[in-house]
């Protein structure tokens, strides 16, 4: 019964053609879907970046939001709230 299954030096087709694919794999090049990844990603970090630098110079170079002016009549309004009467009351 041991003898039936001698095979000796013989390596099955299906084995010896993944031995070329596994030596044959950095002759290929490099990975599409690694390449996409490394665009997108690229692309990506492009954007933010090119945002902050906007913002940073946004900062800097534009004047500060000016507040609405308040009405006479608010301000009378706050101050009888505070207790001090309005000039010409």
């Amino acid at each position: 019964m041991e003898d039936d299954f001698d095979f000796g030096d013989k390596v099955p087709p299906a084995v010896n053609r993944m031995g070329n694919v596994i030596r044959d794999s950095d002759a290929r090049g490099f990975n599409p879907g690694l390449i996409v990844l490394l665009v997108v990603g690229g692309l990506l970090l492009a954007f933010l970046a090119g945002n902050y630098a906007l913002y940073v110079y946004a900062q800097n170079t534009l004047p500060q939001k000016r507040k609405k002016p308040v009405s006479k009549k608010k301000m009378k309004r706050e101050r009888l709230k505070q207790g001090i009467s309005a000039p010409g009351e």
